[in-house]
């Protein structure tokens, strides 16, 4: 058995246990502090052994594999990982009862599938694009998700089912607020990304990057527009849920639907 598949296993075992200890907390309508802290832990030695199958698995044979199996396990891990950082400053266990059985999934196809995208040697400035682009678009899915969770509130909200809110999310204002500082973290690391890609990527006609490049552009203008919405003009919302989706609609677009059009069918 390769470490890529042991480390895998031992991340979806954890996660089982995270997910467990996290669905007892909700029924029981308690933020106890040991439950709380097991979650965490487990939380965190789960993420730490994903990590390691996601490195085995991108840095093998001396070069880096940029593929969508790679590459996919790797950003869940970095979105559990925030989940579980954002959990520490305040309660999250939303995202992490969505976060985790997306991570699985991605373990789950990490070992099964294999690859063919070609492995790459790369200089350091490139690893360095590629290292906060994955982590901003971490930071932009887990933010997609918290808009998803507004939705929902809002519609509970509206139906009157105050106490099933109450039991499963924080205060919509916290909420909300949680939002727009995943917003603005993976805006300054997508800012950082495109530069890098400007400064250290000599060729956008290679590899799709023409198309990642023109999607990411575009992802960062509507997030801009809704950051600068938020502070001058406060918008919330659904304003705020529609404009995070857009955006993250058009990452999705720029990344997986190279990254598909390159693997499966040139």
């Amino acid at each position: 058995m390769s470490s890529t598949t042991l480390t895998g296993i031992i991340a979806l075992l954890l996660y089982v246990g995270t997910l467990a200890l996290q669905r007892r907390s909700i029924n029981l309508g308690t933020a106890r502090s040991s439950t709380r802290t097991g979650t965490l832990l487990t939380g965190f030695l789960g993420v730490t052994a994903h990590f390691f199958s996601a490195g085995s698995l991108i840095y093998r044979d001396e070069a880096y594999h940029f593929g969508i199996t790679e590459v996919s396990t790797l950003i869940f891990a970095s979105i559990t990982l925030l989940t579980l950082l954002s959990n520490l400053r305040r309660p999250a266990g939303s995202l992490i009862l969505a976060a985790l059985p997306l991570a699985m999934l991605s373990i789950l196809f990490s070992i099964s599938v294999q690859s063919t995208y070609p492995p790459q040697h790369i200089a350091s400035g490139i690893a360095a694009h590629v290292i906060l682009s994955i982590i901003a678009y971490s930071l932009f899915s887990l933010a997609a998700l918290q808009s998803l969770f507004l939705a929902f509130q809002n519609h509970q909200l509206k139906h009157h089912h105050v106490v099933r809110v109450m039991r499963l999310f924080p205060p919509l204002q916290d909420m909300e607020r949680l939002l727009f500082e995943l917003l603005w973290a993976a805006q300054i690391l997508l800012s950082m990304a495109v530069v890098a890609g400007f400064v250290y990527v000599s060729d956008f006609g290679a590899q799709g990057l023409a198309h990642k490049m023109f999607f990411s552009l575009l992802a960062w203008v509507v997030f801009t527009v809704l950051l600068v919405g938020r502070h001058l003009l406060g918008w919330r919302g659904n304003t705020a849920i529609k404009g995070t989706l857009t955006g993250f609609g058009l990452l999705l677009l720029g990344f997986y639907g190279s990254k598909f059009v390159l693997e499966f069918i040139l």
